[in-house]
């Protein structure tokens, strides 16, 4: 029977990355996750795509449709100040909406009402169901 101790070798350096890691600054989760979050939707006329933007004005936004997708754009302008803690994110942000169906591209439409801006974009008639009758010959 052998016995391999060499994982345990490794384990004090292993502890002290862990602790030098966790005592820097930059280490903390500082709001990893996408901004805006966003939740996309849809119904049999619409793609809904509904983004989280507080703070921001119309002015910060640009939204631009390509072929198949939805990109949304923008900046968050950091206040200035002394600060002790930060989770609001600022700076830069785009998100990339991938569309999976056509879109009528001249009658999109977007709204900001109490930081949420809502981007309605009606699906393309041919993909629309389409009620077929049937002629008795």
């Amino acid at each position: 029977m052998v016995i391999d101790f060499s994982s345990f070798y490794d384990l004090p350096r292993s502890m002290e990355q862990l602790f030098d890691n966790f005592w820097q600054p930059s280490s903390f989760p500082q709001r990893r996750q996408a901004f805006p979050p966003l939740n996309i939707s849809e119904d049999s006329e619409n793609v809904y795509v509904r983004a989280e933007m507080p703070g921001l004005h119309v002015e910060d936004v640009d939204l631009t449709l390509t072929d198949n997708s939805l990109i949304i754009k923008g900046e968050r302008v950091q206040e200035e100040g002394k600060y002790f803690r930060q989770e609001r994110a600022a700076g830069v942000f785009q998100r990339l909406v991938n569309l999976n169906v056509p879109v009528q591209r001249d009658n999109i439409s977007a709204t900001m009402r109490n930081g949420i801006l809502e981007i309605r974009l009606p699906k393309s008639e041919e993909i629309k169901p389409k009620k077929i009758s049937i002629d008795v010959g």
